[in-house]
């Protein structure tokens, strides 16, 4: 199926998924558009919030005139692909532009907070969409096991690099560094 159909299909999902209760997200992936329940958990949110200023206080030194955001879709329509990642850093101007998605070959990174619920979507699907759409930089961090990935240098569709990281270190990523001594496992009391 071509990516205008998929597209087609996605937005269909998408109209329907406002009438559902509950937040969705649509995504197309290898085998087409997905909907998918979204139920991101508080810990969930506050790794992406602390990922998100950390990058933003960082950019306007590396990169002025870009921004770490929530969203938005990112779309790849050459190899057929749309994902929605927990974050994105993107050039400021384009969340002012018409239209829901954002070119994938503007996102300088992605960033991925694993849910309990479906890790595969992360660390198998994802890690192969967003170095075939050319983003330099994927972060994946896990509150299940207090793990960190980075993945960079991506090269013929996929990522040649990938260093491990655990919480409480301080994590190279491109030319940003992320803290992660505040961040909190999935399920541990007291954290």
């Amino acid at each position: 199926m071509d990516y205008a159909k998929m597209r087609a299909i996605a937005v269909e999902l998408g109209a329907y998924a406002e009438q559902l209760e509950g937040a969705w997200s649509v995504e197309i992936g290898p085998s087409g558009p997905v909907l998918a329940m979204m139920c991101p958990s508080k810990r969930h949110e506050g790794t992406v919030s602390r990922i998100r200023n950390q990058l933003n206080a960082q950019l306007p030194a590396t990169h002025p005139g870009y921004v770490c955001e929530n969203g938005p879709e990112i779309e790849h329509p050459e190899i057929g692909r749309m994902r929605l990642p927990d974050a994105v850093v993107i050039p400021d101007g384009v969340l002012d532009e018409e239209g829901v998605a954002v070119d994938a070959t503007q996102v300088l990174a992605a960033i991925e907070i694993v849910s309990p619920s479906n890790p595969n979507n992360d660390y198998v699907e994802k890690l192969a969409d967003y170095p075939a759409m050319g983003i330099p930089h994927y972060l994946i961090v896990d509150p299940r096991t207090g793990t960190i990935e980075v993945h960079s240098d991506p090269c013929k569709g996929r990522y040649t690099r990938k260093d491990p990281y655990i919480y409480g270190d301080s994590v190279p990523f491109g030319p940003w560094t992320v803290d992660t001594s505040a961040f909190r496992r999935y399920g541990k009391a007291g954290d």
